[in-house]
C-alpha cells in the first residue's frame, strides 16, 4: 500500500512537470509583435425536410435572434438548412437547440446524415487574426450579395499526414491559390473549418463556398479535384448540401 501511494506521488509530480500544450492560434507578425488568439468561430449546419413554410422558419430564426442562414435545399423541393454561428459553442445547446425545436421547426424531418459542426483556424501567417478567425466567416455566410453555398465535410487519408512539412504546404497552396482566384474574381469565397472529434463520421474538415450564383461554385469543386490533395489524399468528400439563403441574421430582407 504504501508503494502505490509513493508510486502515485510520483506520478502527479512527473505530471506538474509537463508544460501544458499550446491550443491557441497562431498569426502572422502585426505591429512587429506576433499575432495570438483564443477565440473561433463555430458552425453548424442542420438540415430538415418536409418544411412547407420556410417563410415561417425565417420568422422564427429572426424573432429568436438567431445569428445565421436560412437556406432552401435545391436538391429536396421541402428540404432547408440552418447554418448558425457563434464564438462561445455552448450557444448551440443553450439557444439554438430550444429553437430548433420549437415553433415551425419543432415537426419537421430532421436528416443527420447532413450534420455538419466545425471551427475556424489559423495556419499561422494571417496578417490580421482575428479577421481570420472570426470576422471575415461571419461576414461571409451573412452576405445578402452571396446567397448560393455548397456545404460538405472531407476527411484526409493517413498518408498526408505523413508527407513532410514542407510537401504538405506545397500541396495546400496548390488548393488554396485556386480558391483565392476565384474568390478574387467574386465567383465564390471558402469558408474552412476544422471538425477533428466534432464529426460524428470521423471527418476532419467542413467546407462552405458560398457565392452570388451556383455555377462558379460547381466549377470550383470540379477544378479542386485535380489537385493532389483532392485527387491523392482524400478518403472521403460529402455529402453535399447545395441550396439558396432566404434569410441571413442581419439582413431584414427576405428573398423570393
Amino acid at each position: 500500500m504504501t508503494e502505490d501511494v509513493a508510486g502515485t506521488g510520483e506520478v502527479a509530480r512527473g505530471r506538474a512537470r509537463l508544460e501544458p500544450p499550446d491550443l491557441s492560434e497562431k498569426g502572422g507578425l502585426k505591429g512587429g509583435v506576433p499575432q495570438r488568439s483564443d477565440e473561433r468561430l463555430f458552425m453548424q449546419l442542420l438540415a430538415f425536410g418536409d418544411c412547407a413554410d420556410t417563410r415561417a422558419v425565417a420568422r422564427h430564426l429572426h424573432a429568436a435572434e438567431i445569428e445565421g442562414a436560412l437556406y432552401e435545399d435545391v436538391n429536396d423541393p421541402r428540404g432547408i438548412a440552418v447554418v448558425t454561428l457563434t464564438v462561445a459553442p455552448e450557444a448551440f445547446v443553450t439557444r439554438v437547440r430550444p429553437v430548433i425545436t420549437s415553433g415551425p421547426l419543432r415537426s419537421l424531418k430532421f436528416k443527420p446524415d447532413y450534420t455538419m459542426l466545425g471551427r475556424t483556424y489559423s495556419l499561422g501567417y494571417e496578417p490580421d487574426l482575428r479577421d481570420a478567425l472570426v470576422d471575415r466567416p461571419r461576414r461571409t455566410v451573412l452576405n445578402p450579395a452571396w446567397p448560393w453555398a455548397i456545404w460538405y465535410p472531407l476527411r484526409r487519408n493517413g498518408r498526408f499526414a505523413q508527407l513532410p512539412a514542407d510537401e504538405q504546404r506545397t500541396i495546400l497552396a496548390e488548393h488554396g491559390s485556386l480558391g483565392m482566384t476565384f474568390g478574387a474574381a467574386d465567383y465564390a469565397h471558402d469558408i474552412r473549418l476544422a471538425c477533428h472529434g466534432l464529426d460524428r463520421d470521423d471527418n476532419d474538415f467542413v467546407i462552405g463556398l458560398i457565392g452570388k450564383e451556383l455555377f462558379p461554385l460547381s466549377a470550383l469543386v470540379q477544378v479542386m479535384r485535380k489537385t493532389q490533395q483532392t485527387s491523392l489524399y482524400l478518403d472521403r468528400l460529402g455529402p453535399f448540401f447545395i441550396g439558396r439563403a432566404i434569410w441571413q441574421s442581419g439582413n431584414s430582407d427576405q428573398r423570393s
